[in-house]
C-alpha cells in the first residue's frame, strides 16, 4: 500500500511538472488533471505545495515569469485593441 501511494504521488508530480512546461497555474493545472487524469483538485493541490516548499527557489522565478506573461498578454491585448477601434473608426469614417 505505502508503495502503491508512493507511486501515485510520483504520478501526479510528474503531470504537475508537465503543467509547468506548458506554464500553468496551480488553479490550472488542478482543473486539467481533474479532467484528463481524475486527480482530486486537493491531491493536486497537496503535492503541489509539498513542491513549492522543496523548490522555493524555483517557484519564485516561476511566479514571476508567470506575473510578466500576464503583464505582456494585457499589453498585446491593450495594442490589439487600440488597432481595432483605430481600424474600425477609420473604416466607419469612409462611408
Amino acid at each position: 500500500m505505502v508503495d502503491s501511494a508512493a507511486s501515485y504521488i510520483r504520478m501526479v508530480q510528474h503531470l504537475i511538472e508537465k503543467c509547468l512546461i506548458f506554464h500553468m497555474s496551480l488553479e490550472e493545472c488542478k482543473e486539467a488533471l481533474a479532467k484528463h487524469a481524475n486527480i482530486k483538485p486537493v491531491i493536486t493541490s497537496t503535492v503541489w505545495k509539498e513542491l513549492e516548499k522543496e523548490n522555493k527557489e524555483f517557484f519564485a522565478a516561476y511566479a514571476r515569469e508567470m506575473e510578466e506573461r500576464a503583464t505582456q498578454l494585457e499589453m498585446m491585448q491593450r495594442s490589439f485593441e487600440k488597432m481595432l477601434s483605430r481600424s474600425t473608426s477609420k473604416d466607419g469614417s469612409e462611408d
